[in-house]
């Protein structure tokens, strides 16, 4: 799975994607990464205010990675947010 997130509403739905594509309820997912599952409810409906450390705890469950890179030039005038 690859999606371009640039809002925190983009990344709520990538990761809520990702672990509904993996069949795993919110408590299952954060079993054995130490999340309970009302953390996983707020990186999926508020992650502007979820800790980063509770994110990537999450991306680890769902076996995805944070890629950081420069936007190019078509991206800088898409007119999405930020």
């Amino acid at each position: 799975m690859d999606a371009i997130v640039r809002t925190p509403e983009q990344l709520a739905q990538a990761l809520r994607a990702q672990r509904t594509r993996k069949k795993l309820t919110q408590g299952s997912a954060g079993k054995n990464v130490g999340l309970l599952p009302k953390t996983i409810s707020g990186l999926e409906k508020t992650p502007e205010r979820s800790s980063v450390a509770s994110l990537f705890r999450l991306l680890s469950a769902l076996d995805l990675e944070l890629v950081v890179r420069a936007k190019t030039a078509d991206q800088d005038a898409s007119g999405t947010e930020w």
